[in-house]
């Protein structure tokens, strides 16, 4: 197949480092792959503050499309990650080819992340984030939570992972048009073990008109226990005709 642009977006408490394997098999097969780590997370945690909003991830995907002169990208949101994918689908539609929710949160305007999620998990977050930085931050689980087991891989992530800002959970998303804007996108969804929190997004998008779904037996952290498989499913996502998914993308993206 002809070459793909992918931009690879890692969810909460994560970092770009999570794609590694996936964006490897991605370049072996002769793609273009980016892998932003979003402000104050990763290797810019350094940059951890109560300023970091929904919109600081939005303008961090959107900033790479716009400097690297991006086209036709297929963007994949991990978890949190899909609200920023939704963000810049909303800001830059031309650019973009696929949106891919990778077992992800949905959010429309004006819904923060804790809207849809269990209030017995909104009240733990928001007790860790008290008791760990006075409510700056929410410190990071224990890789198994997102189903990665023990052993050399669970202490790989367990190393990298960081303080996630708690602004962004409680924060509310800015969108001109429904989610997805009227673009091509893929629901993936972990199914072994499936992760409870997204419960709301995954019956969100069986509701939903418009939407391709996938399944991949693994846990929520998918593309570090079963990277190869992951990286085949871009793949053949990137291979389809954008026209045959969302006849209406003319109709509903804006000009930039």
């Amino acid at each position: 197949m002809a070459e793909r642009t992918f931009v690879l977006v890692h969810g909460a408490f994560h970092g770009g480092w999570c794609w590694r394997r996936v964006a490897g098999r991605l370049r072996a097969a002769g793609h273009r792959v980016f892998t932003p780590t979003l402000t104050g997370l990763g290797a810019r945690r350094h940059l951890l503050s109560t300023a970091v909003t929904l919109e600081t991830f939005i303008t961090d995907v959107v900033n790479l499309i716009e400097f690297e002169e991006l086209e036709e990208a297929v963007l994949v949101g991990h978890s949190f990650a899909g609200i920023a994918i939704s963000g810049a689908a909303d800001r830059v539609p031309r650019c973009i080819r696929h949106l891919v929710y990778l077992d992800s949160l949905i959010l429309e305007h004006g819904e923060a992340p804790f809207d849809i999620m269990a209030p017995a998990v909104v009240e733990e977050r928001i007790r860790l984030a008290r008791e760990t930085s006075g409510g700056l931050s929410i410190p990071p689980p224990a890789p198994s939570a997102f189903g990665v087991p023990d052993g050399p891989d669970a202490e790989w992530v367990a190393r990298h992972l960081t303080p996630h800002p708690f602004a962004t959970y409680s924060d509310r998303l800015r969108l001109a048009h429904p989610a997805g804007n009227g673009l091509p996108r893929t629901y993936i969804c972990c199914t072994d073990p499936i992760y409870v929190p997204l419960e709301a997004a995954r019956r969100r998008v069986k509701a939903s008109t418009g939407w391709g779904w996938r399944e991949i037996p693994t846990g929520h952290d998918a593309m570090v226990t079963m990277p190869g498989p992951l990286a085949g499913m871009l793949i053949e996502l990137a291979a389809e005709q954008p026209e045959a998914l969302a006849p209406g993308r003319e109709a509903t993206a804006p000009q930039r």
